[in-house]
C-alpha cells in the first residue's frame, strides 16, 4: 500500500539506504574494536582486576552494591509514588477554567521544569536541614511532578473534545468526567512518555551522591576509591550495567502494562451489528433476514 505521508523509495533509494546502512554498522563496529583493543592494551580484561567479584572479596564487593541498589531504588520508588499523583493535582490546577488558579499553577510547573534536581536537593539539604534521603526524594519528587503534570495535560489536549462533552452529556461533573474518561485514556496514550520520565527519574537518584546519599552510585565510587584506580573501570562497568538492567525491567513491565490494557481495552467491545445499522461480517439472522426474508426478492 502506498503511504500518503512520503513516497515509496525506489530501486536506487533502496540501495542507498541500504549502503548507508551498512556503512554506519561498519562504522560502529570499527568504533568498538578500537575501543576494545584499547583498553585491552592497559589491561583492562586482566582476570586479576575482575577477580573482585568472584575472588576473596566478593562478598563484601556485591554487598556493598547490593545496599547501593536498594538505596537506589526506594528513593526512586518513594519519590515515584508521591510525584504521580501530586502530578495528577497539578494537572488538574493546571487545566482548570478559572484563571487565578491555573495561571499560579503554570507559573510553579515552569519554575519547576527549570529548576535543576541537584540545585533542589541541596536547598532543601542546606535550608530546611533535612536528611540526605529526604532531600533526594523531594528534590525528585517537585521535578517529577511538573513533568508528570504536563505529559499528562498534553495527553489530555491530544483527545477528541467529544469525550469530555459525552461525559458532560450524560450528567457527569467536570472533575468526574476529568477523572473517570479523560484521565485513563491520557494515561494509556501517554504511557510511553511517562515510562521514559521514570526511567529518567531512576537515572536521577545518581545525583544524590551530591548531598551524601548513598546510592548505587555512591557506593561504587567509595568502592573503586577503597580499591584503587586499577579497578575503577570494572566497578563503574557493572555499576552502569546494573542501571542499564533496572531500566530495562521498567520498561519491559511497562510495556507489558500496555498490552495487557490494550487487550482488555478490545475485549471489552462487543461487535456491530446491523441492528445499528453497520455491517458486519458472519452468520448474523439479522443480517441474513435483512438481505433475504419473508416478502424480499
Amino acid at each position: 500500500m502506498t503511504s500518503v505521508l512520503y513516497d515509496v523509495p525506489g530501486p536506487k533509494a533502496r540501495l542507498y539506504s541500504l549502503i548507508g546502512s551498512a556503512a554506519g554498522i561498519v562504522l560502529i563496529l570499527g568504533v568498538l574494536a578500537i575501543a576494545v583493543i584499547t583498553l585491552a592494551q592497559q589491561g583492562i580484561f586482566d582476570a586479576d582486576r575482575w577477580e573482585i567479584f568472584y575472588g576473596p572479596m566478593a562478598p563484601d564487593v556485591w554487598n556493598l552494591i547490593g545496599q547501593g541498589i536498594i538505596s537506589t531504588l526506594t528513593a526512586a520508588a518513594v519519590a515515584a509514588i508521591i510525584a504521580f499523583p501530586l502530578g495528577i493535582a497539578l494537572c488538574l490546577l493546571r487545566i482548570s477554567l478559572i484563571p487565578w488558579v491555573r495561571i499560579p499553577t503554570q507559573v510553579v510547573l515552569e519554575f519547576l521544569r527549570g529548576m535543576p534536581v541537584v540545585f533542589m536537593m541541596l536547598f532543601v539539604l542546606l535550608v530546611f536541614a533535612t536528611g540526605q534521603f529526604q532531600a533526594v526524594v523531594v528534590g525528585l519528587v517537585l521535578y517529577n511532578a511538573a513533568i508528570f503534570a504536563e505529559i499528562l495535560r498534553a495527553g489530555i489536549q491530544s483527545l477528541p473534545k467529544g469525550q469530555r462533552e459525552a461525559g458532560l452529556a450524560i450528567g457527569l461533573r467536570s472533575f468526574q468526567s476529568r477523572m473517570i474518561i479523560e484521565f485513563p485514556q491520557a494515561v494509556r496514550r501517554m504511557l510511553p512518555s511517562l515510562v521514559a520520565q521514570l526511567v529518567v527519574l531512576l537515572k536521577d537518584t545518581s545525583l544524590g551522591y551530591i548531598v551524601g546519599y548513598e546510592e548505587l552510585l555512591r557506593k561504587i565510587q567509595i568502592m573503586a576509591d577503597f580499591l584503587g584506580p586499577d579497578f575503577l573501570f570494572p566497578a563503574f562497568f557493572v555499576g552502569a550495567a546494573i542501571y542499564i538492567l533496572i531500566n530495562l525491567t521498567v520498561s519491559r513491565i511497562a510495556i507489558w502494562i500496555e498490552r495487557r490494557g490494550s487487550k482488555k481495552a478490545a475485549g471489552g467491545v462487543a461487535a456491530p451489528s446491523l441492528r445499528t445499522g453497520l455491517i458486519v461480517g458472519g452468520n448474523d439472522p439479522v443480517a441474513d433476514d435483512s438481505v433475504e426474508g419473508p416478502g424480499k426478492k
